[in-house]
């Protein structure tokens, strides 16, 4: 694993980010830091081709991580998991209960109440795939479908078009969703989703190697989730018809406009946007 850095301006980073975005597939940090102009853009590299191309092309350098890196990164963010609604609590270390993913209910009160039932847990470790539920792209996604899903009946689709680590098809199944699949052009990617749901002891969740822009949905979904970066979104806006919700995410605040009128003429009308920071994160559905 590499990572390739590189200090930018403002006005640099709006001329590159589409092309960094579309070399990286959407891997592009953008740092901000108060009181400094300048921008710190970080991209974690597969192999040390790619790094070597992003310095011929855009500048910057690049850095070798030590073979325990996973490890080092794992230990460094250890955090207390990330509440999503009351049905799930979504944690990077695996305990027994988290293991079973099963409601815990509390004591019977003295009144002869149950005690509180308490949400269920996913566990996503840390890992080369994107999407532990930290970042606010991830967590705003989370959260809308959680709330948009809360009264659903069980067994409700869903497609996930870069599914990276898979948490959103893995969040789905455990809120009742059926019939689930992520698609990701990452080998590694695919390979972490099936180890995150085989970790997490969920069945039948469909992880699909694919191009989204190539993707041909074959049936119709309840529900389709994106956390992309903005062109990408625009490009596959014509697939997001074949479902009666999305949830979208991935997009900057400066980008906002373009993606709306782009779903709007895409027969998409806009139910909610939910902002953190720079990101914007999107609820619309079919007129």
């Amino acid at each position: 694993m590499h990572q390739w850095r590189k200090l930018a301006e403002p006005g640099w980073l709006s001329a590159h980010e589409n092309p960094l975005q579309a070399r990286s597939r959407g891997r592009l940090v953008i740092i901000s830091r108060p009181g400094r102009k300048r921008l710190q853009l970080e991209i974690a590299c597969t192999s040390r081709n790619l790094a070597r191309k992003l310095i011929e092309e855009f500048g910057g350098r690049a850095e070798k991580w030590p073979r325990d890196w996973l490890k080092r990164f794992a230990d460094l963010h250890k955090s207390k998991p990330l509440k999503i609604g009351k049905r799930l609590l979504i944690s990077t270390t695996a305990s027994s209960q988290a293991k079973r993913g099963t409601y815990r209910v509390g004591r019977t009160t003295r009144s002869g109440r149950p005690g509180v039932r308490q949400p269920l847990v996913l566990v996503i470790p840390a890992s080369a795939a994107f999407g532990t539920g930290g970042h606010a792209t991830t967590a705003m996604t989370l959260r809308l479908l959680e709330r948009l899903t809360r009264k659903w009946e069980k067994d409700w689709s869903l497609a996930d078009l870069g599914t990276g680590s898979g948490i959103l098809v893995l969040a789905a199944k455990r809120f009742g969703a059926g019939r689930v699949t992520g698609i990701d052009i990452d080998p590694k990617a695919i390979s972490i989703a099936k180890a995150n749901a085989r970790l997490n002891k969920i069945d039948n969740a469909d992880f699909q190697l694919g191009d989204v822009r190539r993707w041909k949905p074959a049936a119709r979904w309840d529900v389709i989730t994106a956390n992309l970066y903005s062109e990408l979104l625009i490009d596959v806006a014509s697939k997001l018809k074949r479902s009666n919700w999305v949830i979208l995410s991935g997009v900057l605040r400066t980008q906002e406009d373009e993606v709306l009128r782009v779903l709007r003429r895409n027969n998409m009308e806009i139910a909610s946007v939910k902002r953190r920071g720079k990101w914007i994160a999107l609820t619309a559905h079919k007129r």
